[in-house]
């Protein structure tokens, strides 16, 4: 059976509103939440960017059940891995075992505010590689005693590509309305191309509640036999 998860976009709620919807999201039934963890949003219209890492430990106090996971964190630019897996190891004991750390190598939307460059896709990714080793290191020092050393376009961009989008060409290419077995059949492809978990996002910070409502009521229950 697919795990049916619940996004809290940072981009388009605030802090207190994004505890709210996980809070909404394990009364009606999902089975995890992820977080984006963006410093700012896509679109200067979404309009928040609350930090992350904040809004998790918030969020592990509020709920009792719900498994929380970032989706992603880049731990290479804004972060070094080393804060990462202390903050890791922080939401564990935090939510009682509830978190997963995801991890990317990155955009430069979110990057970029340190002032250290963005380097092409390949050196991204092998600095991704190494930051991971460095976590693992740092969570095997934690238990056992090991020891690691390590080396380690805004808003208005995306307004200016986004504005030739328009509802009909989002409509053929994502699910939206109100019909449940658009959605079903959606989930089903990634089902049948063998992911487990699926986290499913609602755009639009003000449409949460009603979405998680209808979730509760028509989607998951649909999405239960996959």
């Amino acid at each position: 059976m697919v795990q049916v998860g619940y996004t809290m976009m940072t981009e388009q709620a605030g802090p207190r509103a994004l505890v709210d919807h996980v809070v909404a999201a394990e009364r009606a039934g999902f089975d995890f939440s992820v977080t984006s963890d963006h410093y700012f949003p896509w679109l200067a219209a979404q309009g928040h960017s609350p930090y992350a890492w904040s809004v998790l430990g918030a969020a592990a106090q509020a709920t009792t059940r719900i498994p929380l996971m970032t989706y992603v964190t880049c731990p290479t630019t804004r972060y070094h891995p080393a804060v990462i897996a202390q903050k890791a190891a922080t939401m564990q004991l935090l939510s009682g075992g509830r978190f997963r750390l995801g991890l990317g190598s990155g955009e430069n939307l979110n990057e970029h505010v340190v002032g250290a460059g963005w380097p092409a896709a390949p050196v991204r990714l092998d600095r991704l590689a190494e930051a991971i080793e460095i976590i693992h290191e740092q969570f095997r020092w934690a238990l056992g005693g090991w020891r690691v050393n390590a080396e380690l376009p805004g808003p208005a961009g995306f307004d200016a590509a986004t504005q030739y989008a328009r509802p009909e060409h989002l409509g053929e290419a994502f699910p939206c309305g109100g019909d449940v077995g658009r959605f079903v059949d959606a989930v089903r492809a990634y089902v049948d191309a063998g992911f487990t978990e699926v986290a499913l996002v609602q755009i639009g910070g003000g449409h949460q509640e009603p979405f998680l409502e209808w979730a509760r009521t028509q989607l998951l229950p649909a999405l239960r036999p996959l």
